[in-house]
């Protein structure tokens, strides 16, 4: 491209300030690059006879090139430099080998293969010898043995909690974790040995929670800062999978603290300071804003909530949960100004307002990356983001983000070579596909929108977004067999926070250590864009269309590179079109959003005048009861928040005047905030028997957050609302039998709905099912129209109750798949002979009653 093209493309009657004309992009790194990271990725794991190998032989065959091709270069460029041309003359008409020296043909390719090879040589010396750390010492054979030992290791990583996870109908156990190097063992024979093994340490905290669990105590783990040294009395386990940068598991029993016998280096110790000023400046803020702003700033992620965790996966947006290369360059952006303006008289930006000069700025700016790199610590990935950040600057303040290409390259070829387990994480591809999308399409892309009148910051953004999705999605779909149709926007409505809140952050974390007051206020502001980042993730998660299932494969990536290559190359063609490019934005909006007027013509659901709804929430239970107008009852509310409310958003439902949670157990209960959540709630009733505890006090602390009163409920209890009266049939009032297990404490429901006769049975097995026959409450069972079978369909059930409540339609609520083998046969038979149809949500889906008498009927969805 010519200066005049590059003066027609400013859009500016003058042309261009600074024009600029990019040269070939320089793609000699490149191929290094990659052999270094693939050569890591496989022999990182590698026997040592392998890794040598191929060390030694690209060793010598790279030598042996190198020489030739170097000898034919120099010989090529004295015999190519003599005749009547000038020298000038001669560069401008030569092709681009004359630009390299003049070489012989074949020369450079010989030099370049000589590097490739001499690059595989080093990236396998480097995966051999981080290899070597996982295997050598004494780690290795204790963890064959399951042995007990006594252990001093330096911590590595911040300790974590892991997320809450459901296990059938519990929750399981949260247990804190970390990264550390054991520098020595005391085997229970008392014997000492001296190592330096990486390895996963994890806590048992089923005492002792952190604050993203409970509001209690603060667990004292959370507090060791990396380079700490502990004494733990653990069990050496195996490592889950093989090949792994860990050596085993050490799992520490028990609630007492750690003994700590070495304190942490000083500049830990100063940023502990720092992180811990921040995480007290952002106490009092609002939920999603205290727990977002720490994660943009620093990468601390422990008062993410499971739900904004699963909101942020939904859209897309999880990179601003963990510290990114667009922190590290919006904070030196903040330092020196428009990026673009930093090599010229009018640079902007705090160093030339207090008079530092252009080589001073570049020190401080190197300053300002290493306090960055220990303030957010120097994992692989902070390390991965200040290099990826550094780029995008430097991408900005030349202009040329062609040329940063071989820059992209030297990064990847220094980090895999410092930390070879990069290669093998898919966290590390997505960091350097999306920059490289930055650096490469997003230009490209940009210049097309500004061409069709798209605003030039506007243009910029949406660009960058859209690239970014698209290098980056075939890996995201990889990892969660999941498609996001509401990135691109997500993302590009989020990034218009995100430096505000960055920028903000950051004075939040320099001046708490000396100011809290002001801290305090620097965060109250950083609120409102957290907020907003958080609104955008909430709101884009909970679109009915923002998202399809994908094959979790490679086969699945590869297949949606070519549908996104079919999308980009298709909307090229629709961008010339204005009303065509209207109608699939219009219908692409229709899909994601799915009205419900609009849903229930095209799919017939929810059915009209529809009574009763199970929803299919996986193994679990979650019953809707309709009251009328958007208004219903919601009996249990599963094991995911996600699933029961994107069931209860396409049933209409945005008024509850009642929860009625059946027992506490985690396949009932876990998905209560998808209920909560963005709908007026009047109540909520459960059952006297608070078991487990922590799934009761999760409850409890669920509803006090949005102030909404819990009370108990016991049998004989009547209750009306809109077209809805129910009768409670079990748990029979105090004093009552200690019931056997949570799940007969089930409460029981008899519904009636204009006609229609339900009951609900919770999780009540064989002794509960027959006490109910026995009570005054055995008269209202029989001859139910609609029965919700207890516990999934599980083989407990008592023959006398089903043929006593003899209903005409059974609806069993269970998973694909699941490992119980819900529903049992046997019971599936019994309510057939009754003369039942039985429908079950793991082969029919969700599933919706209508009429009664005569009239009923069933439409599944």
């Amino acid at each position: 491209m010519g200066r005049r093209s590059v003066h027609a493309e400013s859009g500016n009657r003058l042309g261009a300030a600074h024009p600029r004309v990019e040269g070939p992009v320089d793609l000699r790194l490149v191929p290094p690059a990659l052999a270094v990271w693939v050569t890591a990725a496989v022999l990182v794991g590698a026997s040592p006879g392998w890794v040598t190998g191929v060390a030694m032989v690209s060793l010598v065959v790279g030598g042996a090139l190198l020489p030739a091709g170097r000898a034919d270069a120099t010989a090529g460029s004295r015999g190519d430099t003599a005749g009547p041309l000038g020298d000038s003359a001669r560069r401008r008409a030569a092709p681009v080998a004359w630009r390299r020296g003049g070489a012989r043909p074949g020369a450079w390719p010989r030099v370049s293969a000589a590097a490739v090879l001499l690059c595989v040589a080093a990236a396998a010396a480097s995966a051999g010898l981080h290899g070597a750390d996982v295997r050598r010492g004494p780690v290795p054979a204790l963890a064959k043995r399951f042995a007990h030992v006594t252990a001093d290791v330096e911590v590595t990583s911040d300790p974590r909690f892991t997320r809450p996870r459901i296990t059938g109908d519990h929750m399981a156990p949260t247990a804190l974790l970390f990264d550390a190097r054991v520098r020595r063992i005391v085997e229970a024979d008392g014997t000492v040995l001296a190592t330096r093994t990486p390895v996963l340490v994890i806590v048992d905290a089923r005492s002792r929670r952190g604050p993203a669990q409970t509001t209690g105590e603060r667990s004292p783990w959370l507090s060791l800062l990396p380079s700490t040294r502990v004494r733990v009395a653990a069990r050496v386990v195996p490592a889950l999978s093989d090949g792994g940068d860990i050596a085993a598991v050490l799992r520490v029993r028990g609630s007492a603290p750690p003994e700590v016998v070495g304190e942490p280096s000083g500049p830990q110790r100063f940023a502990g300071r720092l992180r811990e000023g921040l995480r007290e400046a952002t106490d009092g803020l609002e939920t999603d804003a205290r727990a977002l702003l720490p994660g943009l700033v620093v990468g601390d992620t422990a008062r993410v909530t499971p739900e904004l965790d699963e909101a942020f996966k939904a859209t897309d947006l999880t990179h601003l949960l963990a510290v990114s290369g667009g922190n590290f360059t919006i904070l030196l952006a903040l330092f020196i100004g428009p990026a673009g303006l930093a090599q010229r008289v009018e640079r902007r930006g705090l160093a030339p307002r207090i008079g530092v000069p252009l080589r001073a700025t570049a020190l401080l700016g190197g300053a300002i990356t290493l306090a960055f790199v220990i303030v957010c610590r120097p994992d692989p990935s902070v390390l991965r983001a200040a290099a990826c950040g550094s780029i995008a600057l430097l991408a900005i303040a030349t202009g040329r983000r062609r040329s940063l290409i071989p820059a992209l390259a030297t990064a990847v070829l220094l980090l895999v070579l410092y930390d070879p387990w990069l290669s093998r994480s898919y966290g590390f591809l997505l960091s350097v596909l999306a920059t490289g999308a930055l650096l490469t399409v997003a230009p490209r892309w940009s210049a097309a929108l500004r061409r069709r009148r798209v605003p030039p910051r506007l243009a910029e953004a949406l660009a960058a977004a859209a690239a970014a999705q698209a290098l980056c999605a075939p890996v995201v779909a990889l990892l969660s067999a999941r498609v996001s149709l509401v990135a691109v926007p997500c993302n590009l409505l989020a990034e218009f926070a995100v430096a505000p809140a960055t920028v903000l952050g950051f004075g939040t974390l320099a001046t708490a250590s000396v100011a809290i007051p002001v801290a305090k206020v620097l965060a109250w502001c950083a609120s409102w864009p957290a907020r907003w980042i958080a609104d955008i993730a909430r709101t884009g998660a909970a679109l009915p269309g923002g998202g399809v299932d994908w094959p979790g494969s490679w086969a699945g990536a590869g297949l949606l590179a070519l549908v996104t290559v079919a999308v980009v190359l298709v909307g090229r063609r629709l961008l010339r079109h204005l009303w065509l490019s209207g109608a699939c934005l219009v219908l692409f909006l229709l899909v994601v959003v799915q009205p419900p007027p609009l849903t229930r013509v095209i799919t017939g659901w929810p059915p009209p005048g529809w009574r009763f709804a199970m929803c299919d929430v996986g193994q679990g239970d979650a019953t809707v009861l309709s009251a009328g107008d958007g208004s219903a009852v919601v009996v249990d509310a599963g094991p995911d928040p996600v699933a029961v409310d994107r069931c209860l958003s396409t049933l209409g439902v945005t008024r509850i005047p009642l929860v009625v949670l059946t027992h506490f157990h985690a396949d009932h209960v876990a998905g209560l905030p998808g209920v909560l959540d963005g709908r007026s709630v009047g109540a909520i009733e459960t059952t006297g028997y608070e078991e487990p505890p922590d799934q009761a006090e999760f409850v409890r602390r669920e509803a006090a957050a949005r102030h909404i009163p819990v009370t108990r409920v016991v049998a004989g209890e009547r209750r009306r609302t809109g077209r809805l009266d129910w009768q409670v049939l079990w748990p029979p009032p105090d004093p009552a039998p200690t019931p056997d297990g949570p799940n007969d404490a089930s409460i029981a429901l008899l519904v009636r709905s204009a006609g229609l006769r339900l009951l609900l049975l919770g999780d009540l097995e064989p002794p509960a099912q027959q006490a109910l026959l026995r009570s005054p409450a055995a008269l209202e069972v029989s001859k139910v129209d609609v029965l919700k079978v207890a516990h999934h369909g599980s083989a407990y059930q008592d023959p006398e109750l089903i043929r006593r409540v003899a209903p005409r339609l059974a609806l069993i609520s269970c998973g694909r798949h699941n490992v119980y083998g819900h529903p049992a046969p046997s019971t599936v038979e019994a309510l057939r002979a009754g003369g039942a149809v039985v429908l079950r949500t793991d082969e029919d889906g969700s599933l919706a009653v209508t009429g009664a008498g005569t009239g009923l009927s069933v439409a599944g969805h």
